[in-house]
């Protein structure tokens, strides 16, 4: 089920050669060309997400610092299927909240955005021709956008998802699997 994030975008990771001093992928104002990443309903090995259309003005990703995204009641999870990049690599904990009141925390591990072998085993989703920086391109730097998966381990609707509070962490589709 892939989930609508707008109401939670709060950064610009993608612009155009017009737009490029709104880029905020890291604290140097990086950016990635829109169109980078397709948009409307795609899908990365095998999973469907929902990706909003980047302007290069308007926020198009959650830059996490802690937001708590509600899911449908009585949503079945075994995997949440993120598409997400980071300015460093990071190791952070997302917190799984459940119909029962139970929380657990699970890993989620990213590579960062420039061009690398992921470290985690992540599947790249996407990779640009050149990075956008707020006064110029550079065309023979890309930059990478990944799809990592995150456990729910227990066998109840999940509520809601909190997630880390790390502003490297960039979210742009969020799915969720439920194969029981």
């Amino acid at each position: 089920m892939p989930l609508r994030l707008t109401e939670l975008f709060n950064n610009v990771a993608f612009t155009g050669p017009d737009t490029l001093g709104n880029g905020r992928l890291n604290v140097w104002g990086n950016s990635l060309p829109i169109g980078t990443l397709p948009t409307g309903r795609i899908r990365v090995s095998g999973v469907e997400f929902d990706v909003a259309a980047p302007d290069g003005v308007a926020p198009d990703n959650v830059r996490c610092t802690g937001q708590l995204v509600h899911l449908p009641d009585g949503t079945a999870a075994d995997w949440l299927h993120l598409l997400v990049t980071s300015e460093r690599r990071c190791e952070e904990t997302v917190h799984l909240h459940y119909a029962s009141g139970a929380v657990d925390p699970e890993w989620i591990r990213v590579s960062d955005f420039w061009p690398a072998t992921g470290h985690f085993g992540e599947v790249l989703a996407a990779r640009s021709a050149g990075m956008h920086y707020p006064h110029h391109i550079q065309p023979d730097l890309g930059g990478q956008v990944w799809s990592v998966r995150v456990p729910a381990v227990r066998r109840e609707p999940l509520r809601s998802v909190r997630l880390p509070d790390n502003a490297a962490l960039h979210l742009f589709a969020l799915t969720v699997e439920g194969v029981r």
